[in-house]
């Protein structure tokens, strides 16, 4: 197997490629930082245009990481990782376990989890040929385990508290939710049960016809944004949120669980110049990693609960700071966690940052 690690002036990301020809496993690690932690973050496994895409894809995503886990007051640094879906047939489990190789050769600097096109029977394989996996199965009342519900609790908590905050109830709310995967999925169903009304979109016709049994309302993909709605929840992959998509929206405050969501960083200030609410992503989506974390470090579900029932104080703690200065909530977040970051490195004996 092909792993290679990459040099980039100026770059103070760690970046390995990995390519083996006998699996078909092709792809990125990207570690970010370790300044508060090991780098955690989970394993994309997706179809992407080229091998640019999937490496600029895993330092956007390995650098959201790094936010989101200082966000979230872990002892935790931010990475990820992206692995190409091979063409035609494929061993799933012979990419898979090439991939746990390749993450040993962080030694534990790297944890990995599941992500966008895994899942916890993928772990399995990949904890079968590394020990810095997690995401995995456990025992009723123990941390860990598939992390979706976790992150899509996240992002119900800090809607319902936007929402009423707005003087909005959920239960006469209208909420227009863009991709049905795991977290999507499990997120309007936490949605219908508080009595909100659905607008749903997805690409996967099964999952739309899902849905429609359910008796949600069903949306094109492309139209989806413009629905009328109090809330619009970007669920699915980044970018949704750009200088085409902004102009046309059509809610008022938006909450998801989509990492990435804004395609540039201009797009913070589109948002905030239509009016329009946005809660930072990586501070409302922190429930997954909250799960996964409390795994490595062997606490309980009651634990996970009540950091996960945090993100909704701390998201209107930080939609009110932007108010106050007149800024999208998205800088404040920013500032805040580069902030806990940069203190990290100051304090005395800190781990030492990023790998060299």
């Amino acid at each position: 197997m092909n792993i290679v690690e990459l040099e980039y002036e100026g770059r103070s990301q760690r970046v390995v490629r990995i390519d083996d020809h006998a699996s078909g496993a092709r792809g990125y690690i990207v570690v970010d930082s370790t300044t508060l932690g090991p780098a955690m973050g989970g394993c994309r496994f997706w179809h992407y245009e080229s091998d640019d895409a999937a490496l600029i894809d895993a330092q956007r995503l390995a650098r959201g990481m790094s936010l989101k886990n200082a966000m979230a007051d872990l002892p935790l640094g931010g990475g990820k990782s992206v692995l190409q879906m091979p063409t035609g047939d494929f061993d799933r489990t012979a990419v898979l376990t090439a991939f746990g190789h390749a993450v040993n050769v962080f030694a534990g600097d790297y944890l990995t989890a599941e992500d966008v096109g895994t899942g916890e029977n993928d772990m399995r394989v990949v904890r079968s040929a590394s020990p810095f996996v997690l995401g995995l199965p456990v025992d009723s009342g123990k941390a860990g385990g598939n992390p979706s519900p976790w992150t899509a609790l996240g992002v119900f908590n800090a809607i319902r508290a936007l929402a009423e905050r707005s003087g909005r109830d959920l239960s006469t709310s209208t909420i227009a939710v863009q991709g049905l995967g795991q977290v999507g999925f499990a997120l309007c169903e936490m949605l219908k049960e508080a009595g909100a009304s659905l607008i749903v979109a997805d690409v996967n016709q099964t999952r739309m016809e899902m849905a429609e049994a359910r008796g949600w309302k069903i949306s094109e993909v492309r139209d989806i944004h413009r629905a009328s709605a109090d809330v619009f929840a970007p669920c699915a992959l980044g970018g949704a949120l750009n200088a085409t998509t902004i102009a046309e929206l059509g809610a008022p405050i938006v909450v998801g669980a989509a990492n990435n969501q804004l395609a540039t960083a201009e797009d913070a200030q589109r948002l905030l110049d239509r009016h329009i609410l946005y809660a930072p992503d990586y501070v409302v989506n922190a429930g997954g990693v909250i799960s996964v974390a409390a795994e490595y470090f062997i606490e309980d579900e009651a634990e996970v609960r009540a950091r996960v029932g945090a993100i909704s104080s701390r998201i209107v703690a930080i939609v009110e700071q932007a108010e106050t200065e007149g800024v999208s909530p998205a800088l404040v977040a920013d500032r805040m966690a580069l902030a806990r970051i940069a203190e990290a490195e100051t304090a005395p004996g800190y781990r030492t940052a990023r790998a060299s």
